[in-house]
């Protein structure tokens, strides 16, 4: 560290470890030398360390578990929200393999509440579709869609497990989603949640609520459990 420097010195001790993770020095999940071990490393003091230890939390370089130290977090997703996307083909373009998994899919008839924000009547049926989102076999997000009966008439649990679902709205209906519409919230991740994406309950994550249609018509309505050590998003305003 150069204490002469016009760069606070708990900037520089960012940029240090920044370079080492980047370059992996230290890998992922991997545990980081501990406050005082820093200090010493450095020749910093302990508000200096802790500073540029807060810093690198917030940007997600490291995260810290109670009792037992820091650790490097995970590379997170980048979603550019400003155009349509699928998850399916967002992962392939990072280079990822994505992976769906049904967990249940089943037809019921919508309450007054659901029928309200689909555009529907009450006692409408729906396909409610289920289904794990992974990348390289790792889950980001659980997903609960409800789609229309009457929009796709002969949908079928074996079509989601070979295909995914946008393919087959326009392969097989030929309807694409031209406009969707997403609401972003933070959300504690329940237990049922938790045991899917393999972390544990009450972690921090994001709830995407997506409305998707084609030209005017509400084709599918979907609730997203994003992990939140997972995912951050970019919106570019004009």
């Amino acid at each position: 560290m150069d204490k002469y420097s016009k760069v606070p010195l708990y900037l520089q001790l960012m940029e240090e470890l920044i370079k080492k993770i980047e370059a992996q020095q230290y890998t992922e999940h991997e545990k980081l030398p501990s406050e005082r071990e820093l200090c010493a490393i450095y020749d910093l003091s302990r508000i200096t360390v802790r500073q540029a230890l807060q810093e690198l939390e917030r940007e997600g370089y490291i995260y810290k578990l109670h009792g037992k130290g820091t650790f490097v977090a995970p590379k997170s997703y980048n979603q550019d929200l400003v155009k349509l996307y699928s998850f399916t083909e967002e992962m392939r373009q990072m280079g990822k393999r994505p992976t769906t998994q049904v967990l249940s899919f089943q037809e019921m008839a919508v309450d007054e509440r659901l029928a309200g924000k689909m555009g529907l009547a009450p006692l409408d049926e729906v396909y409610q579709v289920v289904r794990l989102r992974l990348a390289d076999n790792e889950p980001l997000m659980y997903e609960t869609s409800y789609l229309p009966k009457k929009t796709f008439p002969n949908l079928t649990e074996a079509e989601f497990n070979k295909r995914p679902m946008y393919d087959i709205f326009l392969d097989d209906y030929q309807m694409g989603v031209t406009k969707a519409i997403e609401r972003f919230s933070a959300t504690s991740v329940r237990q049922k949640e938790a045991e899917h994406l393999r972390i544990v309950t009450n972690q921090p994550a994001m709830l995407i609520k997506r409305f998707a249609y084609h030209n005017e018509s509400l084709i599918e309505y979907t609730i997203s459990v994003a992990r939140g050590d997972k995912f951050d998003y970019t919106v570019e305003l004009t």
